[in-house]
């Protein structure tokens, strides 16, 4: 009987040969009865031909796209590293019988403590102050100057309230704050547990004090953060992106930001990453930025690897894996044949 075969893509390893991210257990996977595992060599995106003799690939940050996909047909599960999908055709997954996997548990804590952690940041004046302690007796001096805002019975705002969206207003729960969200495809449910008032767009935009982005990035929304939209805010609103950047027409952002039309930002993300040094959000004193990695902890990248390895390994099993985002691949033919095969040479 021939191994169940699971390719992680190669940056998972640095040039070294170690570990990106040591916090991602492969042990399960190392143990596991008839598994094989082997690192990819680096290709952005994956070629197709890396492929063909493997039944699941546990994916970092390169793309999967449609050259990607291989012409065995073998291939069965992509489970993806984090929640953002952006860097994966999904209707080529779909079409060849691939089911794409994501790791919300594995996100959900840690992205929404960033953000809260944003919202402490911005409103306390954390980066002025600490400038200002560094100066001894003139910085103590000018502290007056540089009040921080509380947070009882200001507006909390969300633009989609999912997975994270939901999290981050579980965890500002004891902060007292009012809070609204604009989300077309929201939880009703979900959100009159949480006290969320569901808004418009325009809403959103124009009522609340700290306006943070959870949505994923699709063509829908895309740019969904405009200038008309960001004309919107209060000049003594803070603007939080911890999830993707393209969300965000960064030039529009940049001159609210410039011109003072609002008080701050908390940014994780951007249209273009790496970011350019010289770029012109980045001189600016009322932001706080961060390299698309402030969610990164030890417990986050031990639960996205714990559940993409859950994933792969619930495949071998013929079960289908939890985090499914082409939810339409679990019932074509192809797909369940995979899976049904599977749990014939592997039970």
């Amino acid at each position: 009987m021939s191994a169940y075969r699971v390719a992680l893509s190669g940056d998972f390893k640095k040039a070294d040969g170690s570990p990106t991210f040591p916090d991602f257990d492969l042990t399960p996977l190392k143990t596991a009865k008839n598994v094989e595992m082997v690192f990819l060599e680096n290709a952005n995106p994956i070629r197709g031909d890396q492929l063909e003799d493997f039944d699941a690939l546990i994916l970092l940050a390169h793309r999967f796209d449609a050259t990607s996909v291989p012409k065995s047909g073998r291939l069965a599960v992509v489970a993806r590293f984090g929640v953002g999908y952006d860097t994966v055709d999904v209707p080529a997954c779909t079409a060849n019988d691939i089911a794409l996997v994501i790791t919300p548990d594995g996100v959900r804590r840690p992205v929404a403590v960033s953000i809260i952690t944003f919202i402490l940041a911005l409103t306390g004046k954390m980066m002025v102050k600490d400038k200002l302690a560094r100066q001894g007796a003139p910085g103590f001096a000018a502290r007056g100057e540089h009040m921080g805002v509380g947070l009882v019975g200001r507006t909390l705002g969300s633009l989609g309230v999912g997975n994270i969206g939901a999290e981050m207003f579980r965890l500002a729960k004891p902060f007292d704050m009012k809070f609204i969200a604009h989300d077309p495809y929201a939880d009703k449910s979900v959100a009159a547990e949480l006290g969320i008032e569901l808004v418009s767009i325009e809403d959103l935009f124009s009522r609340a004090d700290i306006l943070t982005v959870n949505c994923p990035l699709t063509t829908d929304t895309h740019h969904i953060v405009n200038a008309e939209r960001l004309a919107l805010m209060k000049p003594t609103a803070y603007f939080i992106n911890t999830a993707r950047g393209p969300i965000v027409d960064q030039e529009a952002l940049t001159k609210v930001l410039q011109e003072r039309k609002i008080a701050g930002a908390g940014l994780d993300v951007f249209e273009m990453e790496p970011t350019d040094p010289n770029d012109p959000l980045l001189k600016l004193d009322n932001i706080i930025a961060a390299p698309h990695a402030l969610c990164w902890t030890d417990q986050c990248f031990a639960g996205n690897g714990a559940a993409d390895v859950k994933a792969v390994l619930d495949a071998m099993k013929g079960e289908v894996p939890r985090g499914v985002v082409n939810r339409e691949v679990l019932e074509k033919p192809g797909f369940k044949a995979k899976l049904a095969g599977f749990s014939q040479r592997f039970k």
